[in-house]
């Protein structure tokens, strides 16, 4: 696989990781509430949920991961196909902003990782 494919692929598991601290860890701090736009109040209703998001993504990025180390391009192609799906829905259901920070880098990955 090319070397800019694995750097792709390793950016959306990255920002994945990134994601997972702010929603598991980071929620009712300033920088989780910024990042989402959130007041005290809803932030503190929801940290359980957005925990529990956090972990999905978590496991995302471990698959982007696996894949990697194997050299297995249909695991990563799977976790990639996972991302872009999540993201189109987030940004469907949620935010737009969902668009450009999950489901493009995952579109441009699965496309260099489908090209390799």
């Amino acid at each position: 696989m090319s070397i800019v494919a694995n750097i792709a692929v390793a950016a959306v598991a990255l920002i994945h990781i990134y994601i997972l601290v702010l929603e598991m860890f980071l929620w009712e701090k300033p920088a989780g509430m910024r990042a989402f736009g959130l007041s005290r109040e809803f932030a503190s209703a929801t940290k359980m949920l957005a925990a529990n998001q956090g972990l999905y993504n978590g496991f995302l990025a471990a698959g982007l991961l696996w894949g990697m180390g194997a050299g297995d391009i249909r695991v990563q192609l799977f976790f990639l196909g996972c991302v872009l799906i999540a993201g189109i829905y987030g940004a469907i259901t949620a935010s737009k902003k969902i668009l450009w920070v999950q489901a493009a880098p995952a579109l441009v990955a699965l496309i260099l990782v489908g090209m390799g």
